[in-house]
């Protein structure tokens, strides 16, 4: 009898051995979900993970996007070079929606203190907007610009924003203290250096 229970405590154990290995074997044979970065992108609506090794080919390899994958902050946010090109992204995806200045028109406004999805106030929650869509009109953009593309876009709407500088979260204390709001007219010069060389 002692045998039979000293047996099946063997058998018992087996079989949660090979359950535990064969569940570890499952799991590396998952497909990756892209690159490993420090900060999870997530879907503006489902919330689900936002794999961003998808869509246009090009523009991942940058410090900028390198940078922003792990930290969320955007090194583009006053960089004149930055600016010029987030000026034209901006004018050929998103102003028709969204207006000139970003002011609004068929989608929401983008240059004022007050956001549709609150996590866009924070860069992450803007690209994620960006690269995955959100609800109404505003489908995913990641086959149109690339990761660094939607940095320089964003730094362009930050760069439009005419709202009290204290909901200017993307500022750091530096820039807080020079920021002015935006006013039409301002123009970038199109030989402004910094990290962006000239779009294509």
């Amino acid at each position: 009898m002692i045998d039979m229970m000293i047996d099946t405590k063997k058998m018992l154990a087996a079989v949660i051995g090979l359950a535990f290995a064969g569940a570890g074997l499952a799991a590396l044979a998952q497909p990756s979900g892209g690159p490993q970065t420090g900060i999870v992108f997530r879907n503006t609506v489902t919330g689900e993970a936002l794999d961003t090794s998808q869509g246009k080919e090009g523009g991942r390899d940058t410090e900028a996007v390198k940078t922003f994958l792990q930290t969320g902050k955007n090194l583009y946010i006053d960089d004149k070079s930055c600016l010029r090109n987030g000026e034209s992204l901006f004018a050929t995806s998103c102003s028709g929606c969204h207006g000139h200045l970003a002011e609004g028109k068929l989608g929401p406004g983008l240059n004022d203190n007050y956001w549709t999805y609150p996590a866009n106030t924070e860069d992450v929650g803007l690209f994620s907007t960006i690269f995955g869509g959100a609800n109404g009109m505003m489908g995913p953009h990641n086959e149109n610009l690339t990761p660094d593309e939607m940095l320089q876009t964003i730094a362009w709407i930050r760069h439009l924003y005419t709202g009290p500088v204290r909901d200017a979260v993307w500022l750091n204390d530096d820039q807080k203290k020079t920021y002015t709001p935006y006013k039409e007219g301002e123009k970038i010069p199109q030989d402004a250096k910094g990290q962006c060389k000239p779009l294509d």
